[in-house]
């Protein structure tokens, strides 16, 4: 098997991954997956598509994230994943589009407008 990229979003985040047949080892940055994301529920979002279709030991994977923060980064990474799981064998589609690993989550942060303090918030109206 030759390397497949994929590309996944989430929010301000961006994940280009790499995946080639090997042990089941996951860099992000050249970083192992458990340094880059401390938290045990990251780690979980990231190996969920792996972890759906019993792969967890068959692909290595590398990453380059940017952007967002480490939330919208580790569901950009499990976009990326689905995606290019997907690649390598297009009948694992159901499986992981019924578990919504393949829907990129389009919402954005909204922009601030002038003459408020936030997008939607306005500043305290006075009468006199």
């Amino acid at each position: 098997m030759e390397t497949i990229n994929a590309l996944g979003r989430r929010k301000a985040a961006v994940a280009r991954i790499y995946v080639s047949e090997g042990a089941g080892n996951i860099t992000i940055n050249k970083r192992p997956l458990d340094v880059y994301f401390p938290s045990s529920i990251l780690q979980f979002i990231v190996k969920q598509p792996l972890a759906k279709l019993g792969v967890e030991e068959k692909y290595d994977i590398k990453v380059n994230l940017d952007g967002g923060g480490y939330k919208g980064q580790a569901e950009a990474l499990r976009l990326a994943i689905a995606r290019a799981l997907v690649k390598i064998n297009p009948e694992d589609k159901p499986a992981l589009k019924a578990e919504g690993f393949l829907t990129r989550d389009a919402r954005e942060v909204e922009r601030k407008k002038p003459g408020q303090p936030k997008a939607r918030k306005h500043f305290q109206f006075s009468k006199r």
